[in-house]
């Protein structure tokens, strides 16, 4: 097996990123194997603490993250190893005691906030995209999808994005724009962008090939 094309997808909270990543996934899903690994599934374990010290853990911050894992995983999948990669349950704020198992793949898609932010994550990407939405898009998506999806109230999804995600954002997120390959204005619904993403996909997919 060829070294796989590793794709890294970046931005704010809600900003598209997974629906690229799912676009990406369509389009060479026929021809390639895809597969898709979220940033999101390795926040920390927190089974340790008590729901209260959960809670109030800044989930936004660079280090809630176990990258470690994640960089050892992405190197297993390189290397042709399966990997079983480790879910999280937004509902209890901790690592589920679910795991996926994950084949080596064509194409790795990496999806998350901080994607761009890590260096030694930057440093495995064979492109490197980030996913510039507004800011008032980008909350009323992660209301929407926070209430629904992940069991929080209106006002816990406000106050949180108040006191720490628009900061984070501020502090981390935007300014890894600055190493992106391509920038993506307004996630997937920007099909001239997304089209033009595919098309250099493709040739750094057939440049590997010879």
């Amino acid at each position: 097996m060829n070294k796989p094309i590793i794709i890294g997808i970046a931005g704010g909270s809600a900003s598209g990123k997974s629906s690229i990543a799912k676009k990406i996934q369509d389009v060479f899903s026929d021809e390639r194997s895809v597969l898709i690994i979220r940033q999101d599934d390795y926040y920390k374990d927190q089974s340790d603490k008590p729901m209260e010290a959960r809670i109030v853990t800044n989930y936004d911050h660079p280090f809630a993250f176990d990258n470690d894992l994640l960089i050892k995983h992405v190197h297993m999948l390189m290397d042709g190893q399966e990997i079983l990669r480790p879910t999280y349950d937004f509902v209890n704020h901790t690592r589920s005691d679910v795991t996926v198992l994950c084949k080596p793949a064509d194409v790795i898609v990496l999806e998350g906030l901080f994607v761009l932010e890590s260096e030694a994550l930057r440093d495995l990407l064979d492109i490197k995209i980030y996913v510039d939405t507004d800011a008032d898009i980008r909350f009323i998506r992660r209301l929407l999808r926070d209430v629904k999806e992940r069991g929080r109230t209106l006002d816990n999804v406000v106050n949180q994005y108040v006191s720490t995600v628009r900061v984070m954002h501020e502090s981390f997120i935007e300014p890894s724009k600055r190493y992106a390959d391509i920038i993506i204005p307004e996630g997937g619904s920007n099909t001239v962008a997304i089209d033009l993403l595919v098309t250099k996909i493709s040739s750094v997919i057939h440049r590997s090939m010879i």
